[in-house]
């Protein structure tokens, strides 16, 4: 899987974790993935976040899935804590939800199991939520849809042969670096040690001369 992919997969995980055990600690919409690979399992997201955190709620979530050159869609799956259900024959036993457990739904995720090409198609979730507000109750209906592909192998997006690039050129100039500081290192040490030579000899010269007139003035008798 790209490493673009793999990020973008892994901040939507930590999100969606993040709701669904915080509850109404916190909220932020993050689209879908578009592109499932065959045979392997695809997380449909869907997140929609109370404008008013302080009010409660409850909502129930469906999903639809409308197949590519067709024109109705399919009611395939509901949700109403704690029961999920799913409601066509060619999802049975593919789709669990992974979503907020709780009444106050703000996370609708799904995951399809198995994904075959037939999977291929518009799918639609759809928030029925009831504020619980004075003198009356209020209901909010929120739609959402993801247009999902399904292909035999993972594309290679750009923004990950970008990202593989900038790694390797970050790679290159850190082993430059390291270089340049190797070279830097060895120069301040070689002149510390030709100074301290240097001092040395500076230091046997001015003790040979010191002896040198010290036997200048012993007279012989």
């Amino acid at each position: 899987m790209p490493p673009a992919q793999i990020m973008h997969r892994f901040s939507f995980i930590v999100v969606l974790s993040l709701l669904v055990s915080q509850g109404n600690a916190g909220c932020a919409e993050v689209d879908s993935q578009t592109e499932a690979v065959a045979g392997e399992r695809f997380m449909l997201g869907c997140i929609s976040c109370k404008t008013r955190e302080e009010v409660s709620a409850r909502a129930t979530v469906d999903w639809f899935f409308k197949p590519l050159e067709e024109e109705e869609f399919r009611h395939i799956f509901h949700y109403d804590h704690p029961t999920a259900e799913t409601l066509h024959e060619d999802f049975v036993d593919r789709l669990q939800w992974h979503g907020t457990l709780d009444r106050d739904i703000q996370t609708g995720t799904i995951y399809i199991y198995n994904v075959t090409f037939n999977d291929t198609g518009t799918y639609r979730c759809t928030f029925h939520r009831t504020l619980f507000l004075s003198p009356s109750d209020q209901l909010v209906v929120v739609e959402k849809e993801v247009e999902l592909t399904v292909v035999a192998v993972a594309n290679r997006e750009l923004t990950s042969v970008i990202a593989e690039i900038m790694m390797y050129v970050l790679i290159v100039v850190l082993q430059l670096w390291l270089i340049v500081v190797m070279i830097y290192c060895y120069k301040k040490i070689w002149d510390e040690h030709e100074a301290r030579e240097a001092r040395k000899a500076l230091k046997a010269q001015q003790a040979l001369l010191e002896t040198k007139d010290s036997c200048d003035g012993v007279q012989l008798e």
